[in-house]
């Protein structure tokens, strides 16, 4: 069973010495030191239609297994409000946050990684996870009450992203020559969808320690709405890192394990 190691902010706010846990010293820590990389940027609000658009989205899977998408339906002016409330609500007191606890073997709820050994590495960041659909799996326990608004523009959200990710999944079916629904069909009208908050407290080693440990995605797609203002996202191309590029109105979307077994493309590996 996994145990709940201590908060990363708390760590953070009273400067307590990194505990070696956190600590890589074999040279895989994290590195500012890496070039941007140029992302293809998808006009989604034009898939259905352009098929122009449509095969630069098989281009960009294809050649990198990630996208920035724009057009998606919502306004930067939104995007800043759900940034502003994740970030409020990380603010909240230590106590607060605690209403929401996950338990030891749930990754549901706040915290941060799952301990289940002495030699495991933990991320530098503390985080809110919640399983958002379907409705009826919601564990509303989980689901702040504080900010006033998080629990209304959290499903808001996550309506939003529901429609997007559909109309990414039916153009990945196009351009593969395949029936439109057949992705849709396939992961099915109850299959769950995540939606994952995470701050990344200031670092005091980030030579050492990294914000988020270099994986690839377990699901078909993910869609990342990043910092406006700080890079820290890295993808994983040709055996070399490289930083994502800041787009505040863009939603990064990147393919996992499950839709890169159904099209030759090149898989992303990503940390913060």
């Amino acid at each position: 069973m996994g145990s709940l190691p201590k908060s990363v902010q708390e760590l953070a706010l009273q400067g307590e010495q990194v505990p070696e846990n956190f600590l890589y010293k074999d040279g895989h820590g994290g590195s500012t030191d890496v070039p941007v990389m140029d992302i293809p940027v998808v006009d989604i609000g034009i898939l259905a239609t352009s098929a122009q658009e449509l095969q630069k989205l098989n281009s960009a899977l294809t050649n990198f297994g990630c996208f920035q998408g724009i057009n998606h339906g919502m306004s930067l002016e939104y995007l800043n409000q759900v940034r502003e409330i994740t970030k409020e609500f990380f603010h909240l007191p230590l106590e607060e946050k605690q209403k929401y606890l996950r338990e030891e073997n749930d990754i549901e709820g706040y915290g941060n990684d799952m301990v289940l050994s002495d030699q495991q590495k933990i991320d530098w960041s503390d985080r809110l996870y919640l399983v958002i659909y379907p409705e009826d799996q919601r564990k509303l326990k989980h689901w702040p009450e504080n900010p006033k608004v998080f629990r209304s523009m959290t499903h808001e959200y996550s309506v939003k992203i529901q429609s997007i990710s559909q109309v990414i999944l039916k153009a990945m079916a196009r351009s593969l020559n395949l029936e439109e629904n057949c992705f849709v069909e396939q992961y099915g009208k109850r299959s769950k969808l995540y939606e994952r908050f995470t701050l990344y407290p200031r670092c005091p080693r980030p030579d050492l320690i990294v914000g988020c440990k270099p994986h690839a995605d377990g699901s078909a797609i993910t869609l990342l709405l990043p910092d406006k203002s700080v890079e820290g996202l890295q993808i994983l191309k040709d055996n070399q890192w490289f930083k994502a590029p800041i787009i505040p109105e863009a939603l990064l979307v990147n393919v996992g394990d499950q839709a890169e077994g159904r099209r030759p493309m090149e898989a992303s590996k990503i940390q913060d």
